[in-house]
């Protein structure tokens, strides 16, 4: 077996081809950040993405898209930004790990959204969780009866409030794959609020992001594109979501909406209009991620499996790696696993928010210096 490294820009057509090859012939890689498309605009715009190529008997058989940061601490590609990340190979494929740490001049390999079972990380594995997704292969209307059993009680909630945003805003009408830059804008700044109204980082603060974003909303191929959705109370954009598409699959990544309107709850409308436009242009699912959201719950028909692990080998970086990582891994999951807890968290978050953005917006109010900031 041999392992070479390059930069996913240095791949040839021959190779790219046989990427798209690899991750169409196994159903479980059927997720576009597992795409070399998406290898390649991060490739762009970061100088740590690498990818290692393995071939056995002077064919390749696998690819390993990854960052390599500072001492050779090594992330799945995009990070924070992605919910899926793997070796793209042929089925069954095994690569000894520590061979292919060391071929990527890597430490340590921390995965939080592996794709479950693989076998050259499985022994690696330290917990597997479910991804909640849309299964549309029996139509619509058989996702939407799942709904109905799911939660009868907030399905008719939601669909009171459709008709109750559509009397007092004007008709629905959902903008699907919406090549209009606009219309991404406006999602962005609605994500950016919502990042600091909950208290969470804004990721559109880093102009690197924002590329990346632009980049994927002007993709357009058969196996891979950004889909931008907009629903409309009129001529009003009221919610939205972008994501990025496989030939079947599309992958939530980031939905958002007009507080203005957030009485109506039109993400959640959002969402459904969402579901029955991929049903009707041929999608078999929406991946919705693991965690989060209680309503995935009632919203999803199947489910997906991702690991979380930890690959090293014996240094002593990797060493103070694991003391930094592994706690707060095991809080995290802790947290997602407990409704009570996330809930708990949310509100600290969003409180956290709330002070923020009122410090923000008081001219009188004087920023205090934090020890050892910068």
């Amino acid at each position: 077996m041999k392992i070479s490294i390059a930069r996913p820009g240095e791949l040839g057509e021959p190779e790219r081809a046989r990427w798209r090859e690899l991750q169409k012939a196994d159903p479980s890689l059927d997720n576009p950040f597992l795409s070399v498309e998406f290898a390649l605009a991060m490739d762009r715009l970061r100088d740590y993405v690498r990818v290692a190529v393995v071939e056995l008997d002077n064919r390749i058989v696998g690819f390993f898209p990854y960052e390599r940061h500072s001492f050779g601490i090594g992330k799945p590609l995009g990070g924070f930004l992605t919910t899926c990340h793997g070796l793209i190979s042929i089925p069954d494929l095994k690569v000894d790990v520590r061979e292919l740490l060391r071929a990527c001049r890597l430490t340590v390999f921390d995965f939080d959204h592996l794709v479950a079972g693989q076998p050259t990380f499985a022994p690696y594995e330290s917990d597997v969780r479910p991804a909640p997704v849309m299964d549309f292969t029996a139509g619509f209307d058989a996702w939407l009866a799942q709904v109905k059993a799911n939660s009868p009680k907030n399905l008719k909630t939601v669909r009171y409030k459709e008709r109750k945003l559509g009397r007092e805003h004007g008709e629905l009408r959902l903008s699907w794959a919406s090549p209009d830059p606009a219309e991404l804008r406006a999602l962005l700044a609605w994500k950016s609020d919502q990042y600091r109204r909950t208290g969470r980082v804004d990721r559109f603060a880093q102009p690197w992001i924002v590329e990346l974003t632009e980049l994927m909303h002007a993709s357009r191929s058969p196996d891979f594109s950004g889909v931008l959705t907009m629903l409309y109370a009129g001529d009003v954009p009221v919610a939205g979501h972008f994501g990025l598409m496989t030939a079947t699959t599309l992958v939530g990544w980031f939905p958002a909406y007009d507080t203005e309107y957030a009485r109506y709850s039109p993400g959640i409308v959002h969402h459904m209009r969402m579901a029955e436009a991929a049903a009707r242009h041929g999608l078999h699912t929406i991946d919705m991620g693991k965690g989060g959201r209680e309503y995935k719950d009632w919203l999803k028909s199947g489910t997906l499996y991702v690991a979380e692990g930890r690959v090293s080998r014996p240094t002593p970086v990797a060493a103070v790696h694991w003391i930094g990582r592994t706690p707060l891994n095991k809080a995290r999951t802790i947290v997602l696993d407990r409704p009570s807890l996330y809930r708990a968290a949310d509100r600290v978050l969003k409180g956290f928010g709330r002070v923020r953005s009122s410090a923000q917006s008081d001219p009188n109010t004087v920023p205090k210096e934090v020890p050892g900031a910068r």
